[in-house]
């Protein structure tokens, strides 16, 4: 029965990500052509002969073009202070819900899953109209005086750093609230009752039992903004570069399918090593369980 049920998962794996995984690395191996699709077949059988091209070329030349690495170093970059920043406003909130009155938490988290109501792209264009020249941000804080000439906050890092928070903050503060949720508070009165300061309390009891949520978060938020394209598309300036932007630009400008090709299958593996220490993570948990 339990072969049964994880048949499932692992088909779903195999048939949304193994096998698109198989067709990409293929691709990556094969060399551009002015064709439909625009790449030579890795493997070829003519005249009952069978041949193999296989052309590494591809990821020889990313290392060779700065603009790849560049983009490779500058997408973990925003990925991982857009992760610490999501953490650091979604862990005071997740702890909150946590230590709310149990009626009012299904209120409190249905205000955390009410973005994902409205579609993504009109949040992201909200926000467009907030930080533009003469949008409400800059209005409010002429009036007030605090600024004589309206900041320029469209286009830059900044609001792609505050575009990815948003969207992600979500998925920082559910696995932090599943976490914290079940924290048993007998912890914290014998903690307290031992001379205990709160902060120490939760430096040294807290903190750690809420490890298994703040990497769960940090992932969720982390994984998706190394490759998101639109939020820096939108939000972002000319100098914003992202690995999203640049297999875009690959496959439908370009049209030089085995390079994007090649990018996505380093990007995956680029990705692999956090999961990677995700998976470490949660098994020291579980041994010390």
């Amino acid at each position: 029965m339990k072969r049964l049920v994880a048949l499932v998962p692992l088909a779903w794996l195999g048939l949304f990500f193994l096998i698109p995984f198989v067709v990409l690395t293929k691709i990556s191996l094969s060399e551009p052509a002015i064709a439909q699709p625009p790449y030579l077949p890795v493997v070829d059988w003519a005249d009952g002969i069978l041949t193999v091209a296989l052309n590494l070329g591809n990821y020889i030349f990313l290392t060779e073009d700065p603009l790849y690495l560049v983009s490779y170093f500058s997408s973990v970059k925003i990925a991982a202070i857009s992760t610490l920043f999501a953490l650091l406003l979604g862990y005071p909130m997740a702890y909150a819900i946590a230590r709310a009155p149990e009626r009012r938490r299904g209120l409190l988290l249905m205000l955390v899953i009410l973005p994902f109501w409205t579609s993504f792209l009109l949040r992201v264009y909200a926000w467009i109209g907030l930080l533009k020249a003469n949008g409400p941000v800059n209005n409010f804080l002429l009036s007030i005086g605090v600024i004589d000439q309206p900041l320029v906050m469209l286009q830059t890092d900044f609001a792609v750093y505050l575009g990815i928070v948003y969207t992600y903050l979500p998925f920082m503060i559910l696995p932090l609230y599943a976490t914290l949720s079940k924290l048993d508070v007998d912890l914290l009165d014998a903690a307290a009752d031992l001379g205990a300061r709160p902060a120490t309390t939760f430096l040294t009891v807290t903190l750690p039992l809420s490890l298994p949520g703040i990497v769960a978060g940090s992932m969720l938020v982390f994984i998706p903004a190394v490759g998101e394209y639109v939020i820096p598309a939108l939000l972002g300036g000319p100098g914003t570069l992202m690995i999203g932007s640049v297999l875009w630009n690959e496959f439908f400008l370009n049209r030089d399918w085995p390079v994007a090709a090649a990018v996505a299958i380093v990007m995956v593996l680029v990705l692999a090593l956090p999961i990677a220490i995700l998976r470490r993570v949660q098994a020291a948990q579980e041994d010390r369980a």
